[in-house]
């Protein structure tokens, strides 16, 4: 099954899409709002954007990237939804804890714009991604589900 007609995928897409609003204010993909379940699920799947998330668990795996994120850590879906997130960046030179650091910052503010970080795919194609914005995945009550990534730009190394 696609993961946009996952009604799991669907449910979390429709979070990712109102908190990235809700701490932005801006839309995630154009008329959000106003798009059915499965329609915003294609939007963010076919986005030219690379978008990814993970949960909360005590070593973050990722539960969703798009079609653009898949492409660029060359992964498919099963096996992006069963990487630890901190497995998509390298685990030398200061970048983990740069990534820790921002992924704090994201939580105590909701959100953080105009990131930059080097990533590594699958094969180990290392690439720079940047003006990238980091948020917590949030529901109409606060609680967190998560964290994702809007990363507008990249570039290979």
């Amino acid at each position: 099954m696609s993961p946009a007609l996952d009604p799991d995928v669907q449910a979390y897409n429709r979070l990712m899409a109102h908190s990235f609003h809700h701490f932005t204010g801006q839309e995630i993909v154009t008329h959000a709002a106003t798009l059915s379940d499965a329609e915003l699920a294609e939007a963010l799947l076919a986005a030219p954007q690379a978008i990814v998330s993970h949960g909360i668990e005590a070593d973050p795996i990722f539960r969703y990237a798009n079609a653009q994120a898949l492409d660029l850590w060359e992964m498919d879906w099963d096996a992006f939804t069963r990487l630890p997130s901190r497995q998509s960046a390298e685990p030398d030179n200061g970048i983990q804890s740069d990534r820790n650091a921002l992924l704090k910052a994201a939580l105590a503010q909701g959100y953080v714009d105009h990131y930059a970080g080097i990533r590594v795919s699958a094969s180990g194609r290392r690439f720079y991604i940047e003006d990238t914005v980091l948020w917590n995945v949030v529901d109409e009550a606060g609680t967190r589900h998560g964290q994702a990534a809007f990363i507008r730009r990249w570039r290979f190394l």
